[in-house]
């Protein structure tokens, strides 16, 4: 009961203060939700299944030698260092279906964030490399 009424008084102090409770997954990250339409946090599976499908952009956020180490085939490089200044070149259909990713969810998640300020309109962050269970390659990213 405790917990129903703290839940709720969070919640009302949000509406109030323009902060919202940040939920806990179970595996003990906090949540933090991205008040966008243009943002979508999905499983590897789920981004697999679009890979296949076609039609989507891949979008591997980490540092060059991470990537040449190994990557997801056909994923663009786009450091999230460097993500502002090269998003437009790198990326220029603001309306383009982007699954990001990183090492563990961190950057992928900052990415994100960063692509929605930037105006696009379909960003699907899928976490880290470490829970990908599908192919990968390795080599370095040859630009287009």
């Amino acid at each position: 009961m405790k917990r129903q009424w703290a839940t709720a008084l969070c919640m009302v102090v949000g509406l109030f203060s323009g902060c919202t409770a940040r939920p806990v997954t179970s595996s003990g990250e906090v949540s933090v939700h991205i008040s966008s339409a243009a943002y979508h946090k999905i499983t590897p599976e789920e981004a697999k299944d679009r890979m296949d499908a076609g039609g989507v952009t891949i979008v591997d956020v980490r540092r060059a030698e991470e990537y040449e180490e190994n990557h997801i085939p056909g994923a663009i490089l786009v450091t999230n260092e460097t993500l502002k200044e090269q998003a437009a070149k790198r990326l220029p259909a603001k309306d383009a279906v982007l699954l990001v990713y990183c090492r563990t969810g961190v950057r992928s998640r900052q990415a994100s964030e960063t692509l929605v300020s930037l105006g696009y309109q379909q960003v699907y962050d899928f976490g880290g490399i470490v829970d990908w269970p599908f192919e990968t390659e390795s080599g370095e990213f040859q630009t287009p």
